[in-house]
C-alpha cells in the first residue's frame, strides 16, 4: 500500500488521469484525486501500484482548458519543475481547481 504525503486532505474526487501513451493517442487511466497541503496524488482504481505523487514544491504552474467563457473545463495540467506535465480531469475540474488554489 502506497503512504500518502497529504497530513490534511481537502479534497477527494473521481477522476481520469491521461498520462499513458498509445497508438491511437492518450491512454485513460481512471481513479481517484486527492488535493492536499502537501501534495497533489492521483490513486489508480484497479492497479493500486500505480499512482502519481507531486509535492507542492515540484509544482510550477496548473493550466487549463478553458470553453465557453469559462462555463466548462474539460481537463487540466499539472505543470511540474522537472517530470513535465500531467494532464487529468475529475468530475467537476472547477471545484477541483478551487481547491489546489488554496
Amino acid at each position: 500500500m502506497v503512504q500518502s504525503l497529504n497530513k490534511k486532505v481537502d479534497l477527494t474526487i473521481n477522476a481520469t488521469s491521461y498520462l499513458g501513451m498509445a497508438n491511437y493517442g492518450k491512454v485513460p487511466i481512471y481513479g481517484n484525486i486527492m488535493v492536499g497541503d502537501q501534495a497533489f496524488e492521483f490513486y489508480n482504481d484497479t492497479k493500486l501500484r500505480d499512482y502519481i505523487q507531486i509535492p507542492w514544491s515540484e509544482v510550477t504552474e496548473i493550466m487549463a482548458s478553458v470553453m465557453f467563457k469559462g462555463k466548462w473545463i474539460p481537463r487540466f495540467a499539472v505543470v511540474t519543475k522537472n517530470n513535465g506535465n500531467f494532464i487529468f480531469s475529475t468530475r467537476d475540474n472547477k471545484k477541483t481547481l478551487r481547491a489546489v488554489r488554496n
